[in-house]
């Protein structure tokens, strides 16, 4: 009976929007190299010897998910200020990853399978499940479907070097 509450074209927006946020930063690294590639973090190194966030997490890679967000939310009928916020919200769900992994002595793009879509996954779902109409259900079932496409897609766009890593 929960299955019938699903909105799926409301699953299908923000799963859209989280493909937009995730996918910027490869397709303008790709396009731009390292051109205009500033770190959030300014290469700041903490107490512990780790870099606070890292050389991929950049100023051009949060500013394009922004962008991408912002245009995949009016093409999917729904407000700009919504793709912009939801751009934001997995960005910092990203950075906090990269923060939470550095932390734990893990190199810089190194893989930590589900830690790696939660955070930037969960973050903009759950924050913005009302103006997207979602419910816990259809939250929980795009991060479970986020999370298979990072696994079982990674690899074809590694293959096709459109992603430097095979995750």
């Amino acid at each position: 009976m929960i299955l019938l509450s699903l909105c799926w074209y409301c699953i299908f927006q923000a799963f859209v929007l989280l493909i937009a946020a995730n996918g910027a930063p490869v397709i303008i690294t790709k396009l731009l190299g390292n051109r205009l590639a500033r770190p959030i973090d300014n290469e700041l190194v903490l107490g512990d010897g780790y870099r606070l966030f890292g050389n991929s997490k950049t100023w051009r890679g949060l500013f394009s998910a922004l962008v991408f967000c912002a245009a995949a939310a009016i093409l999917l009928g729904l407000q700009p200020v919504t793709g912009i916020l939801f751009g934001a919200l997995t960005m910092i769900g990203d950075l906090l990853t990269s923060f939470i992994k550095r932390r734990l002595g893990n190199v810089e793009s190194s893989r930590a399978r589900a830690l790696d879509t939660v955070l930037e996954s969960l973050l903009p779902l759950y924050l913005l499940k009302e103006p997207l109409a979602l419910n816990l259900t259809d939250v929980a079932l795009i991060a479970v479907l986020f999370f298979l496409c990072e696994e079982f897609v990674s690899p074809v766009l590694y293959r096709l070097n459109i992603r430097n890593q095979p995750y």
